[in-house]
């Protein structure tokens, strides 16, 4: 019998879909609450949002994104902590169209404001 030994850093960067740091503005919602955000990285099954608010929507709870860029989109928290939210988009939703529509006619590299 051979055993192998996987790290887990090496499971998680082969699960993740390559994520591109943006400067999008938007409003995510949950059960009637809304919080206006900047989408810091987005990707085409998710987007990491820094919030201007507190917002009490947990790890699976369903959420709606609106944003001019990318339209209207919903989501499943997968994190939620510091500030930050972690959304995974539905598998079976137009996000993957609409993220690839942003890419290729809005999206312009983000550089670092500070350098060192």
């Amino acid at each position: 019998m051979t055993v192998t030994t996987v790290s887990p850093k090496s499971v998680l960067k082969s699960r993740r879909a390559t994520r591109e740091r943006t400067r999008i503005y938007g409003t995510v919602k949950f059960l009637g609450q809304s919080v206006t955000g900047r989408v810091v990285d987005l990707s085409a099954s998710g987007l990491a949002l820094d919030l201007s608010a507190p917002f009490a929507a947990g790890t699976g709870s369903k959420v709606a994104i609106e944003s001019e860029e990318l339209g209207a989109l919903e989501g499943i928290v997968k994190w939620n902590r510091s500030g930050r939210l972690g959304i995974q988009f539905h598998a079976n939703s137009n996000a993957s169209a609409q993220v690839s529509s942003y890419f290729r006619f809005f999206h312009k590299a983000v550089k670092p404001v500070l350098t060192r």
